[in-house]
């Protein structure tokens, strides 16, 4: 059954499962009281439900549900889940009304048999005025993504404070002695565990802070860990990096100390993740140093390991991206090198790793790279810069093999042969009259042994035709002797 053009909310996970294990097309909206184009997108979410009465259009506010919320890596509201046989689908991020209608039109099918596959009355049914306020959000923000503002300078300042005035800091539902609820104690179980002293914020005993924060960092559930003045993450992150081992690095990374001497430092990097500090202190010895690094390649890993061997899951993560990706790039074992280790947080800002520069510019850490690299936007930004993609060894030979119908790989060039092998095959070639093309295998070692693999030929000279080979020097001339070279090759 459907949801009969009405929306439900949904009280828990259990709830959730059993509407959408019905199989029906079903919506779930995330939304937050305190975000206006959730209101708005709300609006046209529930007309929504009148034009497809048999698809459950289903809300959860984020932060009152965030086991749903982080079972969904929900970062951001508004935000749409797509179900359908009893399946996520399809997600979309942000206030944008028509792909909302297209999307649900794709799942639950169009108004009535026949009619285009997204509702023709979605302008009339939402209103002019949910959609223009619609269209001026997008307007302001420039993105798909809901930008956290509308905040007074006066909060802003006090939440910057806020979130700087320890080391490690977790804003949380109670306190480490007790929490309010359990995804709060998790994390006051793992940082116990990674031995960090840090402070805490109790989010229920000031409405201010807590709705504030959750604009001011575009994270919309509790709690909310911050290192060094930085957002980490939610709960299920924390846990995650827990248990690769990354908090702790991160720690490290950022100058925490375990508990017996931790003292609050002060932060001497000033401005947003990526700009260079005015105030960094660095020599200008190191800095010039860095600048070379970062310069030396067009595309730069700074990372923890080897490409071979890495020694951190997020520094795997670009590794696996960069390849999939088919990019050249370089790398630099942070790990080997505590001046430029250190260094570099400063230079760039950014305090942990790995990092990537492409072109002289931050991109930034794994889950910038991850989520660029799903979005396509890596892909954009490696075309914009002039990156293209490394051809295939395998590639390359197959380009080589076919420039020309008739091809001779051979030691030197037709008019200069480096050896008597390939003296004979050219003059035989000659003898016939045949017109081909040529490659010195000794000007190019990857071709020279490459070739000899992809063909299971061990000796030059090797001549194809049509990117099929016909034999090396031998073959050739029995061929050139009997009369059928020429046939051979122009069949």
């Amino acid at each position: 059954m459907g949801g009969g053009g009405s929306v439900k909310e949904v009280q828990s996970k259990t709830e959730l499962d059993k509407i959408v294990a019905d199989g029906s097309p079903a919506i779930l909206h995330f939304w937050a009281s305190w975000c206006e184009a959730s209101k708005h997108m709300d609006q046209v979410f529930s007309h929504l439900s009148t034009d497809f009465p048999h698809a459950h259009f289903l809300r959860v506010e984020a932060e009152e549900q965030p086991e749903i919320s982080e079972l969904h890596s929900v970062s951001a509201v508004p935000y749409f889940v797509f179900f359908k046989e009893g399946k996520a689908v399809d997600t979309l991020e942000g206030a944008d009304p028509s792909s909302l209608a297209n999307k649900v039109a794709k799942i639950a099918g169009s108004i009535t048999p026949g009619d285009p596959a997204a509702p023709a009355s979605l302008g009339m049914a939402a209103g002019p005025s949910v959609l223009e306020a619609i269209q001026e959000l997008s307007r302001e923000n420039g993105a798909p993504q809901v930008s956290s503002s509308g905040l007074d300078d006066r909060l802003t300042k006090r939440l910057q404070q806020l979130v700087s005035s320890h080391p490690v800091l977790l804003f949380m539902k109670g306190t480490p002695e007790e929490p309010k609820c359990g995804f709060s104690q998790k994390v006051v179980d793992i940082l116990k565990k990674e031995k960090v002293k840090f402070g805490s914020f109790d989010i229920l005993m000031d409405s201010e802070v807590r709705e504030g924060l959750k604009k001011f960092s575009n994270w919309p559930t509790y709690p909310q860990l911050y290192c060094k003045g930085e957002l980490l993450g939610g709960c299920d992150i924390v846990i995650t990096m827990h248990e690769n081992g990354e908090l702790t690095d991160v720690f490290k990374d950022h100058g925490v100390g375990v508990s017996d001497s931790l003292e609050t430092k002060p932060n001497k990097t000033a401005g947003g993740k990526g700009g260079i500090s005015e105030q960094s202190g660095l020599s200008t010895a190191l800095t010039t140093r860095l600048a070379g690094l970062i310069n030396s390649s067009p595309v730069i890993l700074f990372m923890k390991g080897t490409v071979d061997e890495p020694r951190c899951g997020f520094s795997r993560k670009v590794v696996d991206i960069l390849k999939q990706e088919k990019v050249e790039f370089e790398t630099f074992d942070i790990l080997s090198d505590d001046e430029v280790r250190q260094g570099l947080k400063v230079y760039s800002n950014w305090s942990s790793y790995p990092q990537l520069y492409i072109k002289g510019e931050l991109i930034g850490g794994s889950d910038i790279v991850l989520e660029m690299q799903k979005s396509g936007e890596f892909r954009k930004v490696l075309t914009e810069k002039g990156i293209h993609q490394k051809v295939s060894l395998e590639d390359r030979l197959k380009n080589l093999l076919n420039s020309s119908p008739v091809m001779l790989f051979m030691k030197g060039t037709p008019d200069s042969p480096r050896c008597g092998f390939s003296s004979k095959v050219v003059n035989a070639l000659k003898e016939e009259g045949v017109d081909f093309g040529s490659f010195d295998i000794l000007s190019d070692e990857e071709v020279r042994q490459g070739l000899k693999t992809f063909s299971n030929w061990p000796t030059y000279p090797q001549l194809y035709y049509k990117g099929e080979l016909v034999g090396g020097c031998d073959i050739v001339l029995e061929l050139h002797s009997g009369g059928e070279l020429k046939s051979t090759i122009s069949e």
